[in-house]
């Protein structure tokens, strides 16, 4: 059975991490309400981090949702992803989503930056 938490190994832990993600982003795929952003790492599992502003979205509730369903996507995708330092950033108007479009938007994007991965020619990330 798969974990269910979201443990610090499979999280950008400091402002060092996020740094280098916004710095030196070798990926990057998008909507209209999300942003992602990612670097390659030596890493043996993807990390995730997550940027939802107040400017953006304005309610704590809504902030702790989206980052509730975007922590959720990604750990059901992780396996699919290769050994990415990843930053999930949320747009202006990303409240207003239902949960399910929420999800399908994020497994789209997923998808996007696992295929952007592949030709680079990252592996997936061997557990």
């Amino acid at each position: 059975m798969a974990q269910a938490g979201f443990p610090k190994k499979l999280r950008l832990l400091n402002a060092a991490d996020y740094k280098a993600v916004f710095s030196g982003a070798q990926f990057k795929v998008s909507c209209r309400h999300f942003l992602i952003l990612a670097i390659s790492t030596p890493a043996a599992s993807p990390r995730l981090g997550l940027v939802i502003a107040k400017k953006n979205v304005s309610k704590a509730v809504h902030r702790n949702r989206i980052k509730r369903l975007i922590r959720n996507s990604f750990r059901l995708n992780q396996s699919l992803l290769a050994s990415l330092d990843i930053v999930v950033l949320a747009r202006q108007k990303s409240d207003s989503l239902e949960n399910n479009v929420i999800d399908e938007k994020i497994s789209v994007l997923w998808s996007d930056l696992q295929n952007k991965s592949k030709q680079a020619g990252i592996s997936k990330a061997s557990q």
